[in-house]
């Protein structure tokens, strides 16, 4: 991953021209990012990806030859470090729910204006849980609707779990250390610590297994 003040790698895969075009438009164009490679279907977006090692992904979700989950799961084994961006058409919680629990990092509607899409890779790059308001209370309905645990004694510290409920709001690291008035590495210390006690491999799966487990309101 490229420092805080780095200029951010990114790779699209996206099927659509157009679409494509205009993300690499507007990510190329927009200070500290960078667009690296890009590719029209799963196959050959992953060949890019483990090539380039990008800090960014931006996988569309309905690609031809490997859709955008089963590329995600690929992505996270082959280029661990990739955060990946997940671009949808609809909030179906059926895909959205399928694309975490595959690894991905954000989550934004294409119809969504530019500047947030942008917005949301940064926030990916800089080791946040984007998540597109639509999207986020599709999820939010489906733990509404399913068995969830029973409540239990949280392993966490009050301070993790104030930085756990802003990681689900979708924060940044930078955004939490001054929204908690705390060093940047004292953040990251927390992170560290919540994903061990919740035995989640990156921040959006323990933002899931949170509120599976009512740990966050």
């Amino acid at each position: 991953m490229s420092e805080p003040n780095a200029r951010r790698s990114v790779v699209i895969v996206e099927d659509h021209e157009l679409t494509r075009v205009g993300l690499r438009t507007a990510l190329d164009g927009a200070p500290g990012l960078h667009v690296v490679g890009e590719a029209p279907d799963g196959p050959s977006g992953l060949a890019v990806i483990a090539d380039r090692h990008p800090d960014v992904a931006v996988i569309d979700l309905g690609l031809p030859g490997m859709d955008g989950i089963e590329l995600t799961r690929r992505v996270r084994a082959l280029s661990p470090a990739t955060r990946i961006l997940i671009l949808t058409m609809h909030d179906l919680e059926s895909e959205v729910l399928a694309a975490l629990a595959a690894g991905a990092d954000a989550y934004a509607l294409k119809i969504s204006p530019t500047e947030t899409i942008v917005a949301a890779v940064r926030i990916a790059a800089d080791g946040g849980a984007y998540f597109d308001p639509q999207i986020a209370g599709a999820v939010l309905r489906h733990f509404g609707t399913q068995q969830l645990t029973a409540p239990t004694d949280s392993p966490l510290t009050p301070r993790e779990t104030d930085v756990l409920r802003l990681i689900a709001d979708g924060r940044a690291n930078t955004e939490i250390a001054e929204h908690l008035h705390i060093g940047l590495g004292t953040v990251k210390g927390h992170v560290r610590d919540i994903l061990e006690k919740l035995a989640a491999g990156d921040r959006a799966q323990a933002a899931a297994i949170a509120l599976r487990r009512r740990l966050i309101p």
